[in-house]
This record gives C-alpha cells, structure tokens and sequence, in this order.
C-alpha cells in the first residue's frame, strides 16, 4: 500500500537562528486515508506542508520524510510533484506572462512524463515534450465544468487578478488534472464562499475516491470537514502532533476553541 510518513521531522527557516518551528513531526498518511490537520495560528501547519514539497526555505534539520518508503528529502520540489505528491498552496502565487493553459499543460505533461520520452526518443521521431493539445483542451475542459469555472480563465495568466475563491478552485483544478497519489490541501476552504466550498470538495471527494488518494486537509475549522470526512483528525501545537482522533475531535476544536489545547500541552 502507498504510504506518506513523516518521521520525527524537524525544521526551521533558512537564514534564521531562531528555535526550529517543526520539533519532532510524525505523521503516517495511507492509501485512501482522509487526515484533517488543526491548530492555532502560528503553530507551524504551513511550514509542514512547505516542507514536504521541498520548499527551499525551510531547512530540514533532522528527521526524514518518506514516499512509498523512500526518502524524498533529497528531491527538487519538481521531482517530488512528479513522484505524486501535491500541495494546494494557502496563498497560491500570481505569475504575470505565463497563462493558466499554458500552466496546466506544461505541469501535466512533465507529471505524465511526456518530456522524459521526448528525451529518449531518436533525432528523426522526436516527440513533443508536451501532452497533444486537442487531448488535452478535452481534459481540462471536462473538469472545469465539474469546478464551474469559465474556459475564458485559461486565457488569463496564473492567478494574477484571481480572487481568493478563483485562486482555490485553480488549484483543485491543477488537483485534477495532476491525478496525484497524496495531496495537501493547505487552508482550500479560506475565500470561498458556501456555494464555491460545496463545488470544491465535491471535486476533491470525487477524486480521492477514483484515485484512492491520501489526503492531508490543513485548516482551522469544522467548515471544510462538514463536506470532506476524514477519518482521523490531529491537532498540531508548537511544531509536533500532541493528540489524534476521530471526527469528533474537530467538533470539539469547533466548539471550544484552541484554550483548552494549549492549557493541557504548554
């Protein structure tokens, strides 16, 4: 079975001397397996989830992260994408020049390995590092009707004049298409409103039921979890997870707030 295992991980910001912000994570993600993360802010969740895609500003200084029992901490944010690991980013970038399509085509066909066999291919026959256009246009154009988003978004450049709500179904978007084997959905629910919630994790549940995939859902509220179920949900307080349960201990966070937690682990 396909696994995501985060062990004992310990990381601080690059340039910083401050105490690590991650001290001694654990965290086993299977196949098929929903898993809420909660905790207050300033508790270290993003950075988690920064530091599983390699982000170059968080330093791991000990412990390891493995994918299928492979250690990926010596991989490029690029290479762990394409070995099925995906974030869906709390406050996704604008990038002026490159369009939406453009975007999308060129990240699934590296995912779907269409550069590697350009590159191998001889002289004569090279083939194109890029997914043929019209199969992908039908692709894309089938899941944005599924996220209702307007075709005219892939004519406008990467999130750039995206409200937060459009930024997020993006992103699902990219979810959809990049067909992952473990995701991590960093704070979807924030900017959207309850109509555009309800389309977007209708989207994720579909998908983590065809594709059988592990998901990490990072959030601060219940909202979220009254539309995706997961079947544990742990609270993360000063860089660890101090305590782990079912659903109903989100309803409990919902309903008493985070006092309780950082009375009983200070």
């Amino acid at each position: 079975m396909n696994t995501l295992e985060i062990r004992d991980l310990q990381v601080r910001v690059a340039d910083e001397e401050e105490t690590g912000i991650l001290k001694g994570a654990n965290l086993v993600i299977r196949a098929g397996e929903i898993h809420a993360l909660m905790g207050p802010n300033g508790s270290g969740k993003s950075t988690l989830s920064y530091a599983l895609m390699g982000h170059p500003r968080y330093v791991v200084t000990g412990g390891d992260i493995l994918l299928n029992g492979e250690s990926i901490l010596g991989l490029a944010p690029d290479e762990r994408a394409r070995r099925g690991l995906f974030l869906a980013m709390q406050y996704p970038v604008a990038i002026s020049g490159v369009t939406l399509y453009s975007f999308l085509r060129a990240a699934v066909s590296a995912r779907r390995g269409y550069g590697q066999r350009a590159h191998e291919s001889d002289g004569e026959h090279r083939r194109s590092p890029l997914i043929p256009g019209r199969e992908f246009r039908q692709e894309v154009r089938a899941e944005m009707a599924k996220l209702e988003m307007d075709r005219t978004f892939l004519r406008r450049y990467l999130n750039e004049g995206f409200s937060g709500g459009e930024k997020k179904r993006a992103e699902i978007l990219q979810l959809a298409l990049l067909k992952p084997e473990f995701a991590i959905l960093d704070e979807t629910d924030s900017g959207l409103d309850i109509d555009a919630l309800r389309i977007v994790a209708a989207s994720v549940n579909r998908l983590q039921r065809e594709l059988n995939m592990g998901l990490l859902i990072i959030t601060h509220y219940q909202r979220i979890l009254n539309y995706i179920h997961p079947d544990f949900v742990h609270i993360f307080y000063e860089g660890q997870i101090v305590k782990s349960d079912g659903a109903k201990l989100a309803k409990k966070l919902e309903a008493e707030g985070y006092d309780w937690v950082r009375e009983q682990f200070v």
